[in-house]
């Protein structure tokens, strides 16, 4: 089999539309370590990469006014035991253009290694980008996983994102993200993370709610078992008027875990409003019981209840 038919084995066992990539209608990236092994443009999507050694540089543009009705693709990992892989992301959105991208991060086989990605998004003025991205690791537990993400979102714009890594062990994982908000502008921002084992967790998030009227949300989801740790700074900075921003983060503790939830409020501007909510601590007893009331042991009930957190 070939690096491709690999990678899209792997996506296959945890994305039942892997198929997807064939269709000459869906742009898409696959690499595999730092080897580009396919890439595919559409109309109204540009798409350079360039492999430099011990990195992969790509830019994604989609083109002004263009609407890419089939989502995007980009698969990245890789499936040896051991490796290391740094991603650089220019993904430019043209005024008025709307698209969906789906990362898919695989790392199934791996016992040690790690990932980076160093990203810059610009949404321009009235464009619509949703970006999700799912990782997908086996369970040693060995990697070291950090997306960096610079994100400006032009006035009147949308930006809508989801990370999720919720299969086997990441190992450490240090997410850093700031984007930025321009007038009448939305940005919303998802994570959704399982830690067990050592697991370390951290998540910093600023959103600067720059412009007139822009509105934000920050919302994190952690759930911890045996003795992975946790922290996660979420940062709003309510810098202009009538600007709206919110936090929500709860983190599920259970075993021996420990969390920790920092919500930060900047505000600047006497017509700027940000809240805030934050919650830690372990199963919720009333939901557990409920389900055991309906024939659920102990273990499944609580399984039940994690999930439902991190959907």
């Amino acid at each position: 089999m070939s690096a491709l038919d690999d990678m899209l084995a792997a996506l296959s066992a945890v994305y039942a539309d892997a198929v997807t990539l064939a269709d000459a209608r869906t742009a898409h990236l696959v690499v595999d370590s730092n080897a580009v092994v396919s890439r595919h443009a559409v109309p109204g999507v540009e798409l350079r990469v360039e492999e430099r050694g011990d990195r992969i540089v790509a830019e994604l543009v989609v083109a002004h006014g263009a609407h890419i009705e089939t989502p995007i693709h980009t698969c990245i990992g890789f499936l040896t035991p051991r490796g290391a892989q740094h991603i650089e992301l220019r993904l430019r959105l043209e005024p008025l253009a709307s698209a969906t991208v789906l990362a898919h991060c695989l790392f199934p086989n791996a016992e040690m290694g790690s990932h980076t990605m160093d990203a810059i998004l610009e949404i321009g003025a009235g464009a619509e980008l949703r970006y999700m991205e799912g990782h997908y690791h086996g369970l040693a537990g060995g990697m070291k996983v950090s997306p960096r993400l610079a994100v400006r979102v032009a006035a009147g714009a949308r930006y809508f994102s989801d990370f999720s890594l919720t299969e086997g062990r990441v190992g450490r994982l240090e997410i850093d993200q700031r984007i930025e908000v321009g007038e009448n502008a939305i940005a919303e921002i998802t994570a959704r993370v399982s830690g067990r084992g050592t697991d370390e967790i951290r998540i910093r998030d600023e959103l600067v709610l720059a412009g007139r009227a822009s509105r934000g949300l920050i919302k994190t989801r952690i759930a911890l078992a045996e003795d992975a740790r946790a922290e996660v700074v979420s940062i709003t900075r309510g810098q202009a008027e009538g600007a709206r921003g919110h936090m929500d983060c709860l983190e599920l503790v259970r075993d021996r875990a420990a969390a920790r939830a920092e919500p930060i409020v900047d505000v600047s501007h006497p017509l700027a409003k940000v809240t805030h909510e934050a919650a830690v601590g372990t199963v919720d007893q009333n939901q557990l019981e409920t389900l055991m009331a309906h024939g659920l042991g102990p273990e499944d009930a609580i399984d039940v209840i994690v999930t439902g957190i991190l959907r």
